[in-house]
């Protein structure tokens, strides 16, 4: 697979990372990043909005709240050490911006079932909910899989966003890739996935791996545990 274009030379974004690093005890290491603006780094830092609860041991705790150490409460494997956040701050209208980087997705309380979510939830462009069906265990074997969050938008319960001044977006990592929740709705954590890896220039490998102190091979992420499909993948299955 060849890889991506890059954006015009001059469109950098300035991401933001906490990390939990073992080669500094239990310290956290705050890092700074200029990089470009390109799909694999935007989609490390652009998941959940300013305000989002995530459950954690100490009850629901606000996404621009947590810091590594935190141990948050996953789907299915109980609570887990949060070891890295990244953030970035997104501004509209942008030259040479990706549209969809100047967006957000706002999913109305009960829009997606009963207390899902249980309150107005704003995501990043690049969240993915994770979703459950006969449709995705036939194309993938799989019981679940990842969807970005815009494929869902109607119009009704969950709607584009364009914010009329600079907000702060975030994504958070784990030892592995995990199910955690937002406001009651089921989403992924951070994990590159081996189409956008795959796609990584070889001269922007460096730059990437130093966005994550806590590891120390680009292998560390290990295997992703969610397939991503799109919505209309799902709908041609059905």
């Amino acid at each position: 697979m060849a890889p991506a274009a890059p954006p015009p030379a001059s469109l950098m974004r300035r991401i933001e990372i906490l990390t939990l690093c073992p080669h500094h005890g239990s310290d956290i290491v705050e890092t700074t990043r200029r990089v470009p603006a390109a799909p694999i780094f935007e989609q490390a830092v652009a998941a959940l909005a300013h305000g989002a609860q995530i459950p954690t041991e100490r009850g629901l705790v606000a996404v621009e709240d947590l810091l590594p150490g935190d141990r948050v409460k996953t789907v299915d494997r109980g609570f887990r050490t949060l070891l890295w956040r990244g953030a970035t701050t997104l501004v509209a209208g942008v030259p040479g911006q990706s549209p969809e980087m100047g967006r957000l997705t706002r999913i109305s309380a009960d829009a997606l079932g009963i207390a899902r979510p249980m309150h107005d939830l704003v995501l990043g462009p690049m969240a993915h909910l994770v979703r459950q069906g006969a449709a995705i265990e036939r194309l993938t074997g799989r019981r679940a899989a990842a969807i970005p969050a815009r494929d869902l938008i109607d119009g009704i319960g969950v709607v584009e966003l364009t914010p009329p001044s600079a907000v702060q977006v975030f994504h958070l990592g784990f030892e592995r890739h995990e199910r955690i929740l937002a406001n009651g709705v089921e989403i992924e954590s951070y994990h590159p996935g081996p189409a956008q890896l795959a796609r990584l220039a070889p001269e922007q490998r460096g730059l990437f791996l130093s966005c994550f102190p806590h590891l120390e091979r680009i292998e560390d992420f290990g295997p992703p545990t969610l397939p991503r499909l799109r919505l209309a993948e799902l709908d041609l299955a059905a």
